[in-house]
């Protein structure tokens, strides 16, 4: 019996933990909302909120049977004089158990029910007393789960009994806080609440220029608003003011917290260009995230106009709201970095001439009493707040960005090491690219064996006849392609040459240490910096030199930035250097630091290249992931024991928030000739627990000019398994030169799951067709979006 009790308590709670059925996080958990520690009270922790609860209502839960509904009326009395002997107890010094504070509690709540007019069947109603069971059933031993199944029907004729006789009397207090943009109706409706005029309002200005607190007694509930100045519309100016109202009302609340927070907005001034997105972003700042998890949107002037749809169509009033909350949400959770919370909203209307009920209370266009229902919300949350503290679920999930949580895609760490590295020398031409114009020796340079060509004048060029400019245009570039393989065939053996000699040198050398006075330093173009409007444009600032080192230090540029201070926010380092005979180093890196943020993204290699044909590379990878960095340790080792065949192999080790992922990969290169290549690799990748395989096959044919002209075309076919899902993929790129000013780069491709992308690009330095059909799809579509 024990066992299957204990198994029922763990589906309890399994079940309240993955449907939020009870939050346990407080208001002041561990976000900043409050810089001190608050006395530990019964009733004063924090309450999640009411909308989070989303289950359906058993029957047996909200209803008792009949024999225990009908009991008889001495078994009430002595049920009363019970609870009135355990708060004589309590007061002489002997506490309360945990059920009977829980059961006290929900026997105010039922009678503030009655008091607010509203009927146990209401949804709302109904959750918050399940919620309150299931809650119970958590923190209840095994021999008090006959007394809480009991409780439900009992606390009902105890409320019953107490609102009939009004003894004891009802103590249930509530602090609001109350925070918003001036002129929304702040004050207006803390005047709505009480019925008459507790704040002073202005129509035309801000009323409230100090924190202040109004305390008032509704239906026997004792409330407490905050009552703070407005803050003004988000805006470079208005910055500084809202956060000197934000602080000083944190210093107010921190003493005596509030229970709830009420988040005003105008419904009427809702629109396609409303954003407060910074607004709420600084309010997350100086309050925490932990702020709206207790928060109610409150939106006034519910009862104005509604607009127009986008054809002249009334808008239907529920969607219509609909909309608006869901757009103060997204921005609320943009703000917060967490999409998981949801905020229930209210509607209300302090206009004087709001149409009432037959009760006079103001009712809103869909029928609705907005000031009961108002406090209800605020009645439920303080409840379920307190069951909170006194069951103590202390140990919640945390609002905002979970960067603990965060775990590297296994998938992009095995692409990422299976990307091919090509190792280049200090020409910057890798070896196969060196290769094939070395090939090229024995067949003797065909440029010096062309005959002499004469260049023509533009006055003769144009008396030209047109397939008499087409065969000269033809034999001008025939003649600049062997040029450039020429020059580029030379440079490879000037520089074999001069390793050659300086080793014979450094052989031959009595004193090794003598070393050639350094080249001086080249200046690099300026910079094309954004516009501004400063008055005095300082490029000096951010030119560059090319010294001997090899150093080279650049600033990054940013589009985006306003002047020119802010226009360069970042630093590019680039260097490659030969370390000694054979050793080369390069260190590739770029930094972006603001007031908020710092990035960081570099690649540093070491690489050994062995005479008999091997390569050995060593490399570090560090890259920022939000607040937290990856490492990234690559080793390489290249083969080349066959002429036309390269293997490589390489392992790896990343490292991410004190996880550690660890992979290997083999692949191997064919050529085929000058034009024909093949590559197939194969990889896995493990870490935590999971484990991803991948592995491709590629296919390139290069142009007969090639290396210079790039033409290319590419197949590729990839397969990627993780997690028991397999995943194939084709892609196909290209890349020719039409003409001799027209080039075009396509790109297609294609998975197993139906999502694929083609990509098109043409360039042209002389058809001037091209630009205008640009130019006529973009007037287009900005036409068709302002008939929109």
């Amino acid at each position: 019996m024990l066992g299957r009790m204990k198994g029922f308590r763990d589906w309890v709670l399994s079940q309240i933990v993955s449907k939020s059925l009870v939050s346990p996080t407080p208001l002041s958990g561990g976000n900043g909302f409050y810089e001190e520690e608050r006395p530990n009270e019964d009733l004063n922790d924090q309450a999640p909120t009411a909308n989070s609860v989303a289950l359906p209502i058993p029957s047996g839960t909200s209803n008792s049977s009949a024999n225990q509904s009908n009991q008889s009326s001495s078994t009430l009395q002595q049920g009363s004089d019970a609870e009135i002997s355990q708060s004589q107890d309590s007061s002489n010094g002997r506490r309360k158990d945990t059920l009977a504070k829980v059961e006290d509690l929900q026997v105010k709540f039922l009678r503030l029910l009655q008091r607010l007019n509203q009927s146990k069947e209401n949804l709302l109603v109904a959750k918050v007393l399940y919620r309150m069971h299931l809650a119970t059933l958590i923190r209840t031993e095994e021999l008090d789960l006959k007394r809480v199944n009991l409780s439900s029907s009992r606390a009902r004729a105890i409320a019953n009994h107490q609102e009939a006789t009004g003894v004891p009397q009802l103590e249930f207090s509530c602090r609001i806080l109350v925070l918003g943009k001036t002129g929304v109706g702040k004050s207006a409706t803390i005047n709505s609440i009480f019925d008459q005029e507790k704040a002073t309002t202005n129509a035309f200005q801000p009323a409230t220029d100090c924190i202040q607190e109004i305390v008032g007694t509704v239906n026997g509930l004792n409330i407490t608003f905050i009552d703070t100045p407005g803050f003004l519309p988000p805006s470079t100016n208005s910055v500084k003011r809202n956060k000197r109202i934000m602080l000083s009302v944190k210093r107010f609340i921190r003493k005596s917290p509030p229970d709830i927070v009420l988040y005003f907005e105008r419904l009427d001034l809702i629109n396609s260009g409303y954003s407060d997105l910074p607004l709420l972003k600084l309010i997350t700042e100086v309050f925490g995230a932990a702020i709206w998890f207790n928060t109610i949107l409150v939106m006034t002037h519910s009862s104005s106009a509604i607009p127009e749809g986008p054809e002249g169509y009334t808008v239907n009033y529920d969607s219509y709201i609909s909309k608006c909350t869901n757009l103060i949400q997204q921005y609320i959770q943009q703000a917060m970095l967490d999409s998981r919370l949801e905020n229930p909203a209210l509607l209300v209307e302090n206009h004087p001439q709001c149409p009432r009920n037959i009760t006079g209370e103001k009712i809103l266009p869909n029928g609705q009493v907005w000031r009961s229902q108002l406090l209800l919300f605020c009645v439920c949350t303080k409840v379920l707040g307190d069951v909170n503290s006194l069951l103590k679920f202390q140990n919640g999930v945390e609002l905002g960005p979970a960067n603990s949580a965060q775990v590297p895609s296994l998938p992009h760490l095995l692409s990422s090491l299976l990307r091919h590295r090509p190792v280049s020398n200090q020409s910057g031409i890798d070896d196969e690219m060196e290769e094939i114009l070395l090939s090229d020796k024995e067949e003797g340079d065909e440029y010096d064996q062309l005959p002499s060509i004469r260049i023509l004048t533009k006055s003769q060029f144009e008396k030209l006849s047109k397939q008499q400019k087409e065969d000269y245009l033809d034999e001008l570039e025939y003649r600049e392609t062997l040029y450039l393989k020429k020059q580029m065939r030379e440079e490879c053996r000037k520089r074999k040459g001069k390793l050659l000699l300086e080793e014979q040198e450094f052989l031959n050398s009595d004193n090794p240490d003598d070393q050639q006075a350094p080249p001086e330093p080249i200046q690099l173009p300026d910079m094309a910096v954004p516009l501004s409007f400063d008055s005095d444009c300082a490029v000096h600032r951010y030119r560059c030199l090319v010294d001997s080192d090899q150093w080279l230090v650049r600033p990054v540029l940013d589009p985006q930035g306003w002047d020119h201070d802010v226009g360069f926010d970042g630093i590019n380092l680039e260097i490659s250097t030969e370390i000694k005979k054979n050793v080369s180093g390069t260190v590739v890196g770029q930094m972006h630091k603001n007031k908020q943020d710092f990035n960081i993204q570099s690649e540093c290699a070491a690489t050994y290249v062995n005479p008999l044909g091997s390569t050995y590379s060593i490399g570090v990878d560090v890259q920022s992931a939000g607040k937290d960095m990856v490492y990234t340790v690559h080793t390489d080792t290249r083969l080349k024991n066959i002429k036309h065949n390269i293997a490589d192999c390489g392992v790896s080790l990343t490292s991410f928030g004190k996880k550690y992922y660890t992979g290997a990969k083999v692949e191997d290169t064919l050529l085929i000739g000058k034009r024909l290549k093949f590559v197939v690799n194969a990889g896995r990748m493990e870490g935590h627990g999971q484990v991803a395989y991948g592995g491709s096959f590629e296919t390139c044919l290069r142009g007969e000019d090639y290396p210079v002209r790039n033409d290319n075309l590419s197949m590729t076919m990839t397969v990627l398994s993780f997690n028991k899902e397999t995943v194939l993929s084709g892609s196909l790129q290209s890349e020719l030169r039409l003409s001799r000013s027209l080039k075009a780069t396509a790109s297609a491709n294609l998975n197993s799951r139906k999502m694929g992308q083609i990509c098109i690009k043409i360039s042209s330095s002389e058809h001037l067709q091209i630009a205008l059909v640009a130019v006529f799809s973009i007037l287009k579509v900005v036409l068709s979006k302002k008939e929109i």
